[in-house]
């Protein structure tokens, strides 16, 4: 399959997952479930290309680990919190919207075409002829970043499970050095799609995965949000923290 049928399969995929997940949000008054169908949709593309791709098959089935691996552990991770109650940053939206289904449809469309857009990097590495130290480097910066990913998001649930933590900031572990390792290891993992897109006739497509998600986690989807929520439920605390703590990239507290 060519890679912009392979494109076009996503988009169709993704319009219509993201139509069943805005009728489920309607049921249930939970927004949350897009970021869950959001991963699984990258997850899915990813296994689309390798299962399609003219590539070699060597970066091909490793996209299909990496990307499937992530896709389930971040999926997994989100609907666990889905099922306690809506995020913050929905519930807010909701407010500013008065329920307005007719927003909330366009947000939920709006994820598919993102899910078409941090796909691009699949297609390179669907189309690449990489072996040897392009894959091993790959698979070592996805292990690296997923493993770091994993480490903050456990930190933060053992910090928020505890009662006694209501209304303060988790200082502990990563989350001392940076105030969202979790997207900063995010970030990090789209890197490992650079180097299995290596000598991909589409090889610039790969680069398209650290520029946007750091763009869109810093200053658009990412950052801004959690912290307007963060402000609005622990002021004062989480002001402190953001005078000494790097916004993202890992870094030693200021006194």
């Amino acid at each position: 399959m060519s890679p912009f049928h392979q494109w076009l399969s996503i988009a169709v995929f993704m319009i219509a997952a993201m139509a069943l997940a805005w009728h489920w949000q309607r049921r249930h008054a939970n927004a949350g479930i897009v970021d869950v169908v959001w991963a699984l949709g990258m997850g899915g593309s990813a296994l689309l290309v390798a299962a399609t791709g003219q590539g070699a098959w060597v970066p091909r089935a490793c996209l299909a680990v990496m990307a499937g691996v992530w896709s389930l552990r971040l999926a997994s991770h989100l609907w666990r919190r889905v099922r306690q109650a809506e995020d913050g940053r929905y519930r807010a939206l909701r407010e500013r919207w008065h329920g307005h289904q007719g927003k909330f449809f366009g947000l939920f469309m709006f994820q598919a075409g993102l899910v078409m857009l941090f796909s691009l990097p699949f297609l390179a590495v669907g189309a690449s002829p990489a072996q040897g130290l392009p894959v091993a480097l790959g698979l070592a910066v996805w292990l690296a970043a997923l493993t770091g990913e994993v480490v903050a998001d456990r930190q933060l649930d053992r910090f928020r499970d505890n009662p006694a933590h209501h209304g303060q900031t988790c200082r502990d572990g990563l989350w001392r050095y940076s105030r969202h390792p979790n997207y900063f290891f995010e970030w990090c993992h789209w890197f490992g799609y650079v180097a299995l897109a290596w000598g991909s006739p589409l090889a610039w497509l790969s680069w398209l995965g650290p520029v946007l998600m750091y763009v869109f986690l810093r200053w658009i989807s990412g950052i801004p949000f959690t912290e307007q929520q963060a402000l609005r439920t622990r002021g004062d605390d989480y002001r402190e923290y953001q005078r000494r703590t790097s916004a993202f990239f890992p870094w030693f507290p200021k006194s």
